[in-house]
């Protein structure tokens, strides 16, 4: 049996690529803070036939999503696929344009996206190198690519996510281990400014799935609706 580790688990994209991979007989190890959200994810899937579990972490604490990632392994007898796409709470995450933003406002940001990417990696590459198999994919919204002046901190941090992601398929290009980066240029679900394309998470979730798959010589996709 086979394992995906969905970071940031949610009931739209996280749920949507559970369902994508369970589908197709994955084991499920969610991982979130919010431990009664994952209770919920769990039971869902548990009732569609999916096995999953819950692995309670905060990205933000490197050592306990450290071990969530350990502790899943060893539930699952390994992780075989990585997805890291946590999303900050609603209005805890001060959005700065370029002129707005001060050190401490992108600080935050790396910590969330580009360091957690990081301990997350080194919780599941070592086995997957030695394993010679393994798929990490790795989530951003598109401003990482082309940044949106409102949200220029975060654009900031998931440009250097985006960076380190395109170098660490460059590095384990011929390890069997696939990395990609997957830039999401739509609203999830709902349109987050007016007249802004849309997609629901169903959508989405078999571009993991390609790049786990058949498109795995690409670095990069970006889904634009």
């Amino acid at each position: 049996m086979t394992t995906i580790a969905i970071i940031g688990a949610s009931p739209q994209l996280g749920l949507a690529i559970a369902r994508t991979f369970g589908s197709r007989g994955f084991d499920v190890a969610l991982v979130s803070r919010d431990r009664d959200k994952l209770g919920r994810l769990v039971d869902t899937l548990t009732a569609e036939g999916i096995t999953a579990a819950a692995f309670p972490a905060d990205v933000l604490d490197r050592d306990a999503l450290t071990q969530a990632l350990k502790d899943a392994a060893a539930r699952f007898d390994g992780i075989d696929v990585l997805e890291y796409s946590p999303v900050g709470t609603l209005g805890s995450t001060s959005l700065t344009t370029p002129t707005q933003t001060e050190p401490g406002h992108v600080q935050h940001e790396m910590e969330f996206q580009l360091y957690g990417a990081i301990a997350a990696t080194r919780a599941v590459l070592p086995a997957m190198r030695e394993a010679g198999a393994g798929t990490l994919l790795f989530t951003t919204g598109a401003g990482s690519i082309d940044p949106v002046p409102q949200v220029g901190n975060v654009n900031a941090a998931a440009a250097a996510l985006r960076n380190w992601v395109l170098n660490l398929h460059k590095e384990l290009h011929g390890t069997g281990v696939q990395a990609a980066h997957v830039g999401i240029d739509v609203s999830i679900g709902v349109a987050a400014v007016p007249g802004f394309p849309t997609a629901q998470p169903e959508e989405i979730a078999p571009v993991y799935w390609d790049l786990h798959t058949t498109k795995r010589d690409q670095a990069e996709l970006v889904f634009s609706g």
